[in-house]
C-alpha cells in the first residue's frame, strides 16, 4: 500500500528525474518515484543495484520480515575477506532499502521497522562473527569445551541493538566475551584463548566497520567494554564478572540493562546473563541510581549546550533519551524485585511498569505514543541520506520531506507538532528523574543550623529528649562508614526531617525512633536518597512513627518498606480480605520459580509490605481491631498457601508426586489453631499449624527418585518449616509452631488425617480438645475439608464427664497463669491474669466442650465472639453474660493491640479495666461453680 497523498511538486520532480535516469526504458512507477524523491540513500542504493526495484514493488516480498543468512549456500572457509565485505555490504544495502520503502511509502509501524532492522543487524553481526571464527580457526585451530564442542566468541549487543529497537543509521555498541580460557586445538599452532579471540574480534570489527568501495555495514563502537578504550578487546566470563563486581559503575549498570547476546542461544548464554544479573539488578529497591542518572543527564545537557545542539529530538528536553531515562531508571530501581522488568525492550518494560502501578496508565500511554512518534521522525531523518542524525533539518529539501511525511502544512507547523510531543515527555521526565532540589529556603535556616551545629535551641520546642536523640545520632555517625555521597545526602535530608517533625509537633522520642530507622540504613545511601527525593515518603515516615512505635521498629528492621511510603493512596488502603491470595499469586508470577532464595525473600517482603499497610490503616483509625485481625489472618493464610505451592513444586521436581494428586489436589492440608484458627492473628503472632494428608505409606511417588507417600509429605512439611523459620536478610517469615500435632514435639511432622482422628479419639488430652475448638482447616482440597469438619464435629460433640472436664480446664488455666502471668497488685496482665483474655478463651472452650453434645451449632465457628453469641442464643449462658464477656474481650484486645503497636508490653493499671476484671472473674466463678 502506498501513500495516498500526492508528493509536493519539487519532490515529485526530483523523484521523476531520478527514476528516468535509472530506468529510461520503463513506464513511470509512482512508488519508486516517491521513494527517490524522499530519500537520497534510496537513490544511491538503486544506482548501485537497480534490480532491487523489483523487490520494492512486490507486495508479497515487502510483507515478509525475512533475514536470511548473507552467506547461505557458501562455505565460510572459502569466503575471503574481500568477498565477505562485499556480501555483507550488499546485504545491508538491499534490506535497508526495503525498510526505507516500508517506512516512506508503505506507512509501516515504526515499532515493526526498528524491530526488523534489529533482526537484520543480528543476522549481519552473527554471520560476520561465524565467518571471523572460521577464518582464524583455519590456521590456529579451535578452542573446545569439555564436550569437545567449539567455543564461539559471544557478542553482547548494547543500547538500541540490545533492546531490538535499532536506529536506521546507528553505530552499534558491542562487547565481546568467551566462556572458558582454553587453548586452541587442531591448527598448525596452538594459541591461548585470549590471543585467539582477539584475532576473531579484530576480523569481526573490520568486516562490519571498514569502509570499502561498497560502503560500510556499521560503525562499531567498543567503548562500553570493561576499562573502555584501554581495556582488552575481548574478555573471559571470569574476567568480566570480576570487573563488574569490583569496578562496575552506575552508568555501566544503566548501559548493561540493554545488553543482549547476539545470535542463537547456546549452553553458555544463561551462564553469561546470570553473572551480569547481580551487578545490574539489586535485590532491594535501589534509589541510589536516581542521583547517578540525573548526573548523567546533566552531563548530556551540558554537551548539548556546548555543541549548540538545537532541534535535537534525541538529546533535547523531552527527547528520546528522556523516555529511555524514565524507563531504565525505574527498571534499575525495581528490577531486582520484579523479574518482568528485567528486559532489554523499552516498550515491554514500560508496559510492565504500568502493570505494577509504578507508572499510571495515562502516563504510560503518553510516553509510548510520544516515544514512537519521535522514533518515527528519527527514522525519517536518517533514511533521507543514511546519516546518523537526530537534528531537525535546516535545508529546504529535507524540511519539505518531513512536512510531507508528518502531514504538516509547512515546517513551522512541523516544529509546533514536535515541540508538543517533546513537552509531554519532558513533564514525565521531570516527575520521575527531577533535578537537584532547590537550596533550603532562608526561613528554614534554623533547621540547617540545628543539624550542622547540634543546636536544638533554634527549634520551636527544644527539650532534653530532642538534644539526647540528636547527640546520640551524630555520635553514631562518627563510627559509621557513610561515604561522601551519603554524607552529602544526609546533610540535605536532616534539615527537611527536622522541619517535618516540627510541623507535626512530634516529640523527641519520635525523632529518636526515626534516628533508629536512619541508623539502620545510614550506610545504604539508596534509602537516604529515597527519603530526600520523595518528600511525601519522609512525611509518611514521620506520621507513622508518631502513631506507632511498632511501625518505626518494623521499618528499621526492614528498610525495604520505605518504598511503601511513597504512595499514601496505596499505603492506607489494605488489600480487600478476599484478594490476598490472588495478589500473592500475581506477585509470584514475577518471581523466578527456580530461585528459592528469591522466593523466600519475596514471601517475607510480601508479608512485611502488607503488614505495614494494615498497621498504617490501624494506627490512623481506618480499621478497627477486629478488622485488623481479619486482615492479618487473611494475609497469613495467603502466605501459607503460596509457601505450600513452593514446597510442593520443589518436592515434585525431586521425587515426583503421590498417586492421584496434582497441583490443585495435593492430598495435603493445613489445620490452623489458636489465633490463626480463631481469626485473631496479630502483628508478631506465631502460627500454630498442623499438617495432615490422605495417603498411606505404601503409595510411591511418580519421580525417578521415588519415595513412599508418607515420606513425601514429611519432607514437604519439613520444607515448609524451612521456608518459614529460616532467617534470611529479611528475617523469618512466621515462627511456625507445630507442637499441637498429635504427640507434640515427638510426633510426626505430617500425619494421615485418619491417624489424626484416631489420636483425638483415644489419646488426646482435654487441653488438646480445647485447642480443637479454635481450629479450622485453612488449606486443603474439598474432601479433606469435609472430612476434617466431620472429625472436629465428632470430637467436640463427644459427651464428657462434667466434673473431670471442669477440673481439667481449671487446672490447665491455673498452670498457665502461674507460668505466664506478668501482673501484680497494681498492674494487670491483659492476657494471663485472672479476669483477662485467657479466662474468656477458656470459658468459651469449656462452653463448647460441655454443651456441644446437645448443641452441635456451638462447633460452627472457631472465634470467641461468635461462639459466645451462639452460646447465648442456645441458652448456655445469659445475654448479660455474653454481652459482658464480649465487651471485655474486645476492649482487652483493642488495648493489647494499641500496646503492641507502641511496643509497651501487655500490662495496664488495674484501675483502667476494674469493671471488666470484676465481671470476668465473677463469670469464671459462676460457670465453674467456685466459691465467690
Amino acid at each position: 500500500m502506498t501513500l495516498g497523498k500526492q508528493l509536493p511538486t519539487p519532490l515529485c520532480t526530483l523523484g521523476s528525474e531520478r527514476f528516468f535516469e535509472l530506468y529510461p526504458e520503463q513506464a513511470p512507477n509512482e512508488l519508486i518515484i516517491n521513494l527517490l524523491g524522499l530519500s537520497d540513500f534510496a537513490w544511491r542504493a538503486l544506482q548501485s543495484q537497480p534490480a532491487l526495484s523489483d523487490m520494492l514493488i512486490n507486495d508479497a516480498e515487502m510483507a515478509l520480515r525475512d533475514a536470511p543468512n548473507p552467506f547461505q549456500d557458501l562455505i565460510l572457509s572459502d569466503v575471503d575477506e574481500a568477498q565477505c565485505h562485499r556480501i555483507l555490504r550488499h546485504y545491508r544495502e538491499r534490506y535497508w532499502l526495503k525498510v526505507a520503502c516500508l517506512d516512506l511509502c508503505y506507512k509501516n509501524e515504526i515499532a515493526d521497522s526498528i524491530g526488523y532492522i534489529s533482526k537484520l543487524a543480528d543476522e549481519l553481526i552473527n554471520s560476520a562473527n561465524n565467518w571471523a571464527f572460521t577464518q582464524v580457526s583455519q590456521v590456529n585451530g579451535k578452542p573446545l569445551d569439555e564436550q569437545q564442542q567449539p567455543l564461539a566468541m559471544m557478542v553482547l549487543g548494547m543500547g538500541k541493538l540490545g533492546g531490538q529497537e535499532l536506529n536506521y543509521s546507528s553505530d552499534i555498541d558491542l562487547i565481546f566475551s568467551y566462556p572458558r580460557s582454553v587453548k586452541t586445538q587442531g591448527g598448525r599452532r596452538s594459541l591461548e584463548a585470549q590471543v585467539f579471540y582477539n584475532k576473531v574480534a579484530q576480523k569481526l570489527i573490520a568486516a562490519l566497520n571498514q569502509t570499502t568501495l561498497d560502503g560500510q555495514v556499521f560503525r562499531v563502537d567498543m567503548r562500553l567494554r570493561p576499562f573502555g578504550e584501554s581495556g582488552p578487546l575481548v574478555m573471559s566470563f571470569n574476567a568480566i564478572e570480576d570487573y563488574y563486581q569490583e569496578q562496575g559503575r552506575e552508568w555501566e549498570r544503566y548501559a548493561m540493562l540493554k545488553g543482549r547476546l547476539i545470535g542463537p542461544q547456546t549452553r553458555y548464554s544463561d551462564e553469561f546473563y546470570q553473572l551480569l544479573k547481580p551487578f545490574v539488578y539489586r535485590r532491594y529497591i535501589d534509589f541510589s541510581v536516581i542521583e547517578s542518572l540525573r548526573k548523567m543527564k546533566q552531563m548530556i545537557a551540558q554537551e548539548v549546550r556546548r555543541k549548540r545542539l538545537t532541534n535535537n529530538i534525541k538529546l533535547g528536553a523531552g527527547g528520546i533519551r528522556e523516555v529511555e531515562f524514565v524507563v531504565q531508571a525505574l527498571q534499575m530501581v525495581r528490577g531486582g524485585r520484579d523479574a518482568n522488568l528485567q528486559t532489554q525492550s523499552l516498550l515491554k518494560a514500560l508496559k510492565q511498569l504500568n502493570q505494577i502501578k509504578v507508572i499510571g496508565e495515562a502516563e504510560a500511554k503518553l510516553l509510548e505514543r510520544n516515544y514512537l512518534i519521535l522514533r518515527r521522525i528519527e527514522q525519517y531523518l536518517q533514511i533521507f541520506s543514511d546519516q546518523q542524525t537526530q537534528t531537525l533539518p535546516d535545508d529546504e529539501l529535507n524540511q519539505s520531506r518531513l512536512n510531507y511525511l508528518l502531514n504538516q502544512v509547512d515546517f513551522s507547523h512541523c516544529l509546533v507538532f514536535i515541540e508538543k510531543i517533546m513537552a509531554g515527555i519532558h513533564s514525565e521526565f521531570e516527575y520521575v528523574i527531577g533535578y537537584e532540589s532547590e537550596p533550603v529556603d532562608p526561613c528554614e535556616g534554623a533547621f540547617v543550623s540545628a543539624w550542622e551545629h547540634t543546636d536544638i535551641s533554634v527549634l520551636s520546642e527544644p527539650n532534653e529528649d530532642w538534644q539526647s536523640a540528636l547527640d546520640d545520632f551524630k555520635s553514631r555517625l562518627t563510627k559509621t562508614k557513610i561515604g561522601t555521597r551519603g554524607r552529602d545526602i544526609l546533610d540535605k535530608l536532616m534539615p527537611l526531617l527536622l522541619k517535618q517533625l516540627t510541623n507535626e509537633k512530634a516529640s523527641g522520642a519520635v525523632f529518636g525512633m526515626i534516628c533508629q530507622v536512619l541508623n539502620k540504613v545510614i550506610s545504604r545511601t539508596a534509602y537516604l536518597e529515597l527519603l530526600y527525593e520523595n518528600p511525601g515518603a519522609l512525611k509518611q515516615l514521620v506520621l507513622l512513627c508518631c502513631h506507632s512505635k511498632w511501625i518505626g521498629e518494623h521499618i528499621s528492621r526492614y528498610p525495604i518498606l520505605l518504598d511503601e511510603l511513597i504512595d499514601p493512596a496505596v499505603l492506607y488502603k489494605p488489600t480487600p480480605l478476599s484478594a490476598y491470595k490472588d495478589e500473592i499469586r500475581q506477585y509470584f508470577l514475577r518471581i523466578d520459580s527456580a530461585d528459592l532464595e528469591l522466593q523466600m525473600e519475596a514471601l517475607r517482603q510480601f508479608k512485611q509490605t502488607h503488614q505495614l499497610r494494615i498497621a498504617a490503616a490501624d494506627a490512623t483509625g481506618v480499621l478497627d481491631v477486629m478488622k485488623v485481625s481479619d486482615h492479618l489472618t487473611a494475609l497469613a493464610e495467603a502466605i501459607v498457601e503460596q509457601a505450600v505451592n513452593i514446597a510442593w513444586h520443589q518436592m515434585a521436581q525431586r521425587f515426583g508426586i503421590p498417586p492421584n494428586t496434582d497441583d490443585e489436589n495435593k492430598g495435603f492440608a493445613v489445620i490452623a489453631y489458636g489465633k490463626t484458627g480463631g481469626f485473631e492473628v496479630g502483628y508478631d503472632s506465631d502460627l500454630d499449624l498442623v499438617f495432615v494428608h490422605n495417603h498411606d505409606g505404601t503409595d510411591q511417588t511418580s519421580g525417578t527418585k521415588a519415595i513412599d507417600s508418607r515420606q513425601f509429605y514429611l519432607k514437604l512439611a519439613q520444607r515448609l518449616l524451612h521456608l518459614f523459620n529460616t532467617r534470611t536478610a529479611s528475617g523469618i517469615l512466621y515462627e511456625l509452631d507445630t507442637r499441637l500435632r498429635p504427640e507434640g514435639a515427638s510426633g510426626l511432622m505430617a500425619i494421615n488425617l485418619e491417624s489424626f482422628n484416631h489420636y483425638q479419639q483415644t489419646q488426646a488430652w482435654t487441653w488438646e480438645h480445647q485447642a480443637l475448638v479454635r481450629s479450622r482447616m485453612i488449606l486443603g482440597q474439598s474432601e479433606l475439608q469435609q472430612r476434617f469438619a466431620q472429625i472436629r464435629l465428632g470430637i467436640l460433640c463427644d459427651q464428657r464427664e462434667p466434673q473431670k472436664l471442669k477440673d481439667d480446664v481449671i487446672n490447665m488455666r491455673e498452670k498457665m497463669r502461674t507460668h505466664l502471668a506478668k501482673g501484680d497488685s497494681e498492674l494487670f496482665d491483659l492476657k494471663q491474669d485472672a479476669g483477662g483474655m485467657a479466662d474468656i478463651e477458656f470459658i468459651t472452650q469449656y462452653l463448647v466442650l460441655s454443651n456441644a453434645h446437645t448443641f452441635e451449632q456451638l462447633t460452627t465457628y472457631s472465634d470467641n465472639v461468635r461462639i459466645l453469641t451462639d452460646a447465648a442464643r442456645l441458652g448456655c449462658i445469659s445475654n448479660d453474660t455474653k454481652e459482658g464477656l464480649i465487651a471485655a474481650y474486645i476492649d482487652y484486645r483493642s488495648c493489647y493491640h494499641v500496646l503492641s503497636l507502641d511496643q509497651r508490653g501487655r500490662c495496664v493499671t488495674r484501675d483502667e479495666f476494674a469493671t471488666h476484671i470484676s465481671f470476668v472473674t465473677r463469670t469464671w466463678q459462676q460457670i465453674f461453680q467456685l466459691a465467690l
